[in-house]
C-alpha cells in the first residue's frame, strides 16, 4: 500500500492512501462493527434480554399460517393437547387457528402461557 504522509509543524498530520485501499479499510471497519453488534445481540439472547422468533415460524406466518398454529407446530404440540391444556375444545382452537373465531384475551393468554411465549407474539 502506498501512503503519502503530510506533515504539519514537523509532525505527521494526514495520511493519504489510494481510494481502493480506503474502501477496503472502510469495509473492514463496517464488518468489525457488524460483528460486534452480532456478538452483543447473541449475548442478549443468551442472557434472556432479547427474544428471538425462529425463522421457521416467521416464514410460516408470512405464508399465512396463524401465529398460534405456527408456534404449536414448531413445538410439535398436537391441537388436542394444546386445547386440553388451555381448557378449550379442539374445535374452538381449530377455528381460532383458521381465523374463523377470535379468542378472548384470557384464552389468548392461556395459549401463550402453554406455548411458553409472550402473548404479544401471537397478536
Amino acid at each position: 500500500m502506498s501512503v503519502q504522509i503530510i506533515e504539519k509543524n514537523g509532525k505527521p498530520e494526514w495520511a493519504v492512501i489510494p481510494y481502493k485501499e480506503y474502501q477496503k479499510l472502510h469495509e473492514a471497519q463496517e464488518n468489525a462493527e457488524d460483528i460486534k453488534d452480532i456478538e452483543t445481540n447473541i449475548k442478549a439472547v443468551q442472557e434472556g434480554k432479547e427474544f428471538v422468533i425462529p425463522g421457521e415460524i416467521t416464514f410460516a406466518i408470512l405464508d399465512g399460517i396463524s401465529p398460534i398454529r405456527a408456534w404449536r407446530k414448531y413445538q410439535q404440540i398436537k391441537m388436542n393437547e394444546l386445547a386440553k391444556k388451555v381448557g378449550i375444545s379442539s374445535a374452538y382452537l381449530s377455528q381460532i387457528e383458521n381465523g374463523k373465531r377470535n379468542p378472548t384475551i384470557d384464552t389468548l393468554k392461556a395459549i401463550a402461557k402453554e406455548l411458553n411465549i409472550e402473548v404479544e407474539t401471537l397478536i
